[in-house]
């Protein structure tokens, strides 16, 4: 019983240092700041656009070497990716403030080359699973044919639709609707 006693007392010594060791800190990245308005993303090993980190040798592949570029490039794809564009309800049609945005969004495509991006359709709470699947993929086509058609290269640009299951504002009344019906345009850095 002694011996028994024993084993289970040094399993339990065991156990306790593998449960300590599995709760260690691990160490942070060492970070660059680009100066002042960089909290975006600017770190070489922090999140970037889409909580992407971005290391050396990414900033090198956009072409983007001095901290200058890289502070200029995280500002623009902050915007970038916080500009959606919205349609009327039970809509795919572009309007022209749509138009408007999505140029911005082929000239930053154009800038930036390398980039890669996801059209997104969202729709608001009404209707089946199904019925907003289906509008939700009309309204990233739609958009992602507008950017297609401004000369940016297919393999730049992928779609997706999450219908009504990614809403932006959870209320129940129209200005909450009118914000989620949406294209969302999330970058692809990696």
């Amino acid at each position: 019983m002694k011996r028994i006693s024993g084993s289970i007392q040094v399993m339990a010594v065991v156990l306790s240092i593998f449960a300590l060791s599995a709760c260690a800190k691990k160490p942070l990245p060492a970070t660059q700041d680009f100066g002042a308005g960089a909290g975006y993303g600017s770190d070489q090993g922090g999140t970037g656009p889409g909580g992407l980190g971005l290391s050396e040798s990414q900033w090198r592949e956009l072409g983007l070497n001095t901290p200058a570029e890289r502070q200029e490039f995280m500002q623009r794809a902050q915007t970038f990716e916080n500009d959606d564009i919205h349609f009327a309800y039970n809509g795919y049609t572009l309007t022209e403030e749509a138009r408007r945005v999505l140029q911005q969004k082929a000239d930053f495509l154009k800038r930036y080359p390398k980039a890669k991006v996801t059209v997104e359709g969202h729709c608001d709470e009404r209707g089946t699973t199904e019925y907003n699947l289906a509008l939700g993929e009309r309204r990233a086509t739609t958009a992602y044919q507008y950017l297609k058609q401004s000369g940016i290269p297919v393999g730049n640009l992928t779609m997706i639709s999450y219908g009504k299951e990614r809403p932006l504002a959870s209320g129940h009344d129209e200005a909450s609707w009118t914000k989620n019906r949406r294209a969302h345009f999330a970058l692809n850095l990696q």
